[in-house]
């Protein structure tokens, strides 16, 4: 397995170097819209450690980051009244990784909507941020 790349574009907004819509952060995770949204309300759950996929992940990170995924897909189906949730994960680019720092998609899932394409057209910046902030409500 190749290792692990400080210079990719997660790292780099965990590092606060690149702007994102965030939703939620702690110290341990951050969730953020995702700019190349399949449906309303896209978001990506991530680990602030540094592991490339799921293959190299601490347990511990893989906790904390599940915890997080469960509490943010809850957040996102009554934001949006979604009618299903879908959660994605890849590893390594023949299985369709593109960022090569862990992550999980959170997608929400409406009936007889289709998704858009993963990593499609970018969405627009003033819906990511309304959406973010709407997610962030039911999380309180």
């Amino acid at each position: 397995m190749t290792s692990y790349d400080q210079s990719n574009i997660f790292a780099r907004i965990i590092r606060g170097e690149i702007s994102a819509h965030k939703v939620y952060e702690d110290g341990d995770v951050l969730v953020m819209m995702d700019i190349f949204s399949q449906s309303r309300g896209h978001v990506l759950v991530i680990p602030k450690a540094a592991s490339r996929n799921l293959l190299d992940a601490a347990p511990a990170t893989l906790a904390n980051v599940l915890t997080t995924v469960q509490r943010v897909a809850r957040a996102a189906e009554a934001a949006f009244s979604a009618d299903g949730i879908r959660v994605q994960q890849f590893n390594e680019a023949p299985a369709g990784q593109t960022v090569f720092h862990l992550h999980f998609h959170v997608i929400p899932i409406y009936a007889n909507v289709e998704l858009g394409r993963h990593a499609g057209l970018k969405a627009d910046d003033a819906e990511l941020a309304a959406d973010a902030k709407a997610i962030a409500a039911q999380l309180d």
